[in-house]
């Protein structure tokens, strides 16, 4: 009969072993998701800074405006005046032309505006469709990961 209550000890310290085992398990599980939720949402602050960062950029080609304008907005405008150049470029490359740099009028020529502007006008578009992509496909990514470890937000305002 002694050794029947011995064999139900050694279970016992097994049965504790093994959800002790889990337990950890299950705290590192937790600690990772909650590691991994912080990464996405600092990700996904990364990424709408760098928006940001070139939005203030553009406040170069805004000066020249009494209101904001959306970098959308900006990037027509561009357009505009390069479809504006586009004749004095085909009709007098040398002509004077005046540009707005680092907030000091700088007196050049058509020619050599309008490839700065094209490249200027082209930059901004790349980067903020790329910006914008990332952002997608980053907030989907977020938006999976919450669902697959059933993830409820609370307590936001």
């Amino acid at each position: 009969m002694a050794s029947s209550k011995k064999k139900v000890a050694t279970l016992s310290d097994q049965g504790i072993a093994t959800v002790a085992a889990l337990l950890s398990s299950l705290t590192k599980l937790k600690l990772e998701i909650q590691s991994k939720y912080s990464q996405f949402q600092s990700e996904l602050q990364a990424v709408a800074s760098k928006i940001g960062e070139l939005e203030s950029e553009a406040d170069e080609h805004r000066q020249a405006f009494i209101q904001p304008i959306s970098i959308h907005l900006l990037t027509h405008i561009i357009s505009l005046v390069l479809t504006t150049l586009d004749e004095a470029l085909q009709e007098e490359p040398d002509r004077k032309c005046f540009r707005l740099i680092g907030g000091v009028l700088v007196e050049r020529t058509v020619k050599d505006v309008v490839p700065a502007l094209q490249t200027n006008r082209d930059g901004i578009r790349t980067a903020v469709k790329g910006l914008a992509d990332q952002y997608t496909s980053k907030e989907k990514e977020f938006e999976t990961f919450k669902e697959d470890y059933q993830i409820r937000v609370v307590g936001r305002v």
